[in-house]
């Protein structure tokens, strides 16, 4: 009997799609999309077809749809945000998780997934010096970490005041209050409303010029009030890259038996440096911790390490259970026990295969590299007459301004249409502090000495052109 395009296996579209990214990853493309969303609308929305078309069609039409809309981020001149190239590796692993096509619920419904997700928790609070004690929950980044790590924080303060949030959940609840900053990442903010908290559970503190709360702010108003209580500190201060008093904000937090929360999105790759761990001394004291793997790690989106020191309050805070997820007393650990989705891609395998490839030694060096890249990068634009880096660069982060105030935003806007539009690099500006700035990440596996130059320069000579045309 024929087959219809449908129903023939589509092996083919494998070898077409992996040919399609060898060259996409190994050519120069503009960095920038080029196409408007209008364009774009008109590519990808199309009317539903009624019948299928054979897979080789249909991959030609998505990149041909896509291409024009593409961010080259995994471009080493890409510095707009925190975001890495993806690790060819790990996307050959990416390739083959989804060819394996495995559902890592449970150990029973992918035993190698289970395990792998087993030897990376291993690896990982062994790189980042955590608790050995500690489970991680594999998620899409930090915001999801930062929600599990804060769910079995509502459920173990809430149990210290004699409140069982597994039996009426929030009903009657003590009021839980929460410290932090008020200018810590949205994604806090965003993980505590998904958790039932709004305004009146927030202890918002002032930060200072680096974004970063202060530990005597945070000791008045935390010997305030009584009851429950969280803690939320900053480790790589999204613009600043600036660091909490981690040590200092944990001696505070236990004295209150409160749940102390790191946000180190990508700040907590630091203690994988010598140079650099004193920034986060202290973060091993923490309850729970969120970091990134799509950042420092170059682990193809989206992956995510929820990081919880009391074990059994990370599972009672994301347990499932159900006749058919039965498991035998032999069984190895459940990925779903630490993560609030069930059905779930087999993240383990992609950050195995990264993680055995660069090795601790190869995660050292880029952390090293890409520090002190910006660093040499910050001194170049501190000489350009006009510019400023407004902060001290410690880590991978920088923000610039105009020393002109009344035109900051107008000239900081023009640069980066200039650097984008004729230099070969993609940055980005920013509100931050009432100020635009143009924030620059250093953080794409392949960024170094050469490129750093090359966007000195560039930012050198378009702020030249900037300056003569704001004269004339």
């Amino acid at each position: 009997m024929d087959q219809t395009p449908l129903s023939r296996p589509n092996v083919d579209v494998l070898a077409q799609s992996a040919s399609y990214a060898q060259h996409y990853r190994a050519g120069r493309r503009p960095i920038a999309a080029k196409a408007s969303a209008q364009m774009l609308r008109n590519r990808f929305c199309l009317p539903m077809n009624d019948m299928g078309l054979p897979g080789a069609v249909v991959i030609d039409e998505l990149i041909a749809a896509a291409e024009p809309g593409l961010i080259g981020n995994t471009d080493p001149n890409f510095y707009a945000w925190v975001m890495g190239a993806s690790n060819p590796v790990g996307v050959a692993a990416d390739w083959l998780t989804s060819a394996w096509g495995q559902n890592a619920a449970i150990y029973q419904s992918s035993p190698a997934a289970a395990v792998a997700e087993e030897a990376v928790e291993a690896w990982l609070l062994d790189l980042l010096d955590l608790p050995k004690e500690s489970s991680v929950g594999f998620v899409s980044g930090a915001t999801m970490a930062t929600f599990v790590g804060l769910a079995a924080a509502r459920g173990e303060v809430l149990s210290r005041f004699g409140h069982d949030y597994d039996a009426v959940g929030l009903q009657g609840a003590p009021l839980v209050r929460i410290y932090l900053s008020d200018d810590a990442h949205v994604a806090n903010y965003a993980a505590l409303r998904q958790l039932g908290f709004g305004d009146l559970n927030f202890h918002v503190l002032p930060s200072d010029s680096a974004g970063l709360m202060r530990p005597r702010d945070l000791a008045d108003a935390i010997g305030r009030e009584d009851g429950p209580k969280i803690v939320i500190a900053q480790a790589g201060h999204i613009n600043s890259g600036g660091f909490e008093p981690l040590a200092e904000i944990a001696e505070i937090a236990r004295t209150h038996s409160a749940w102390i929360h790191v946000d180190g999105a990508f700040g907590l790759w630091a203690r994988v440096s010598p140079s650099r761990k004193y920034l986060t001394e202290g973060a091993e004291l923490a309850d729970s911790w969120s970091v990134d793997g799509h950042k420092w790690l170059q682990i193809p989106y989206a992956c995510g390490f929820a990081i919880v020191r009391d074990r059994n309050a990370h599972r009672r805070a994301m347990q499932m259970t159900a006749g058919y997820l039965n498991a035998a007393e032999d069984d190895g650990r459940n990925p779903s026990g630490y993560v609030p989705e069930l059905s779930r891609r087999a993240q383990g395998f992609v950050a195995w295969a990264v993680l055995r490839h660069l090795g601790r030694r190869g995660i050292t060096e880029l952390v090293h590299r890409h520090c002190a890249a910006a660093s040499r990068l910050a001194e170049r634009i501190s000489q350009i007459d006009g510019l400023s880096v407004l902060n001290h660069v410690e880590l991978n982060q920088i923000v610039v301004a105009c020393d002109d105030r009344e035109n900051e935003a107008w000239k900081i806007r023009n640069l980066v249409g200039l650097l984008n539009g004729s230099q070969g690099v993609f940055v980005h500006s920013a509100r931050w502090k009432s100020r635009t700035i143009l924030r620059l990440s250093v953080i794409s596996m392949d960024t170094g000495r050469p490129q750093i130059d090359a966007l000195a320069a560039a930012i050198s000579s378009s702020w030249r052109a900037i300056d003569a045309d704001s004269r004339n």
